[in-house]
């Protein structure tokens, strides 16, 4: 016991090392945190702790790291931008009316750059030229919008 007393930070080395590694064959950041317990055992063990403290401490450092650590991170990493992709991305954006756009006849509206056929979101509606639109749903091609209301000093 005597040896291990005075050596055990070369276990808790080799430990630490061995996880890490195992880690980069796994990935799932159970075995990363492990190894970061055991670097708390490692610290213990340079200090000159007792061989049942750097245990102690490698234990609640583990477990510590797997209770608060680990959830945000996987959290982090599975949680991705929102993309939207293709004419979806249009829905919520605003524009000018090019062309009045009536229930009757499609209208025409800027987007982003583009133009694009437009109707009225509420068919009752008539939206006059130059007036701001929020696309409310794209179908096909054309652009269902609604007219933004101005603020009136």
């Amino acid at each position: 016991m005597d040896w291990l007393s005075e050596n055990a930070w070369t276990v808790w080395l080799g430990l630490t090392v061995a996880l890490g590694a195992a880690e980069m064959l796994s990935l799932d950041f159970v075995l990363v945190m492990l190894a970061v317990g055991a670097g708390g055992g490692l610290v213990v063990a340079l200090a000159g702790g007792p061989v049942v403290l750097q245990v102690v401490i490698a234990a609640i450092t583990a477990v510590g790291m797997l209770a608060l650590v680990r959830p945000p991170v996987l959290r982090h990493l599975k949680s991705g931008p929102e993309l939207s992709l293709g004419h979806g991305k249009l829905v919520g954006s605003r524009g000018t009316v090019t062309v009045a756009v009536t229930g009757l006849t499609a209208g025409r509206v800027r987007l982003g750059g583009e133009e694009w056929s437009a109707a009225p979101y509420d068919e009752h509606l008539t939206i006059a030229a130059g007036e701001t639109v929020e696309v409310f749903e794209i179908r096909g091609a054309t652009a269902y919008v609604h007219p933004v209301p101005t603020l009136e000093a």
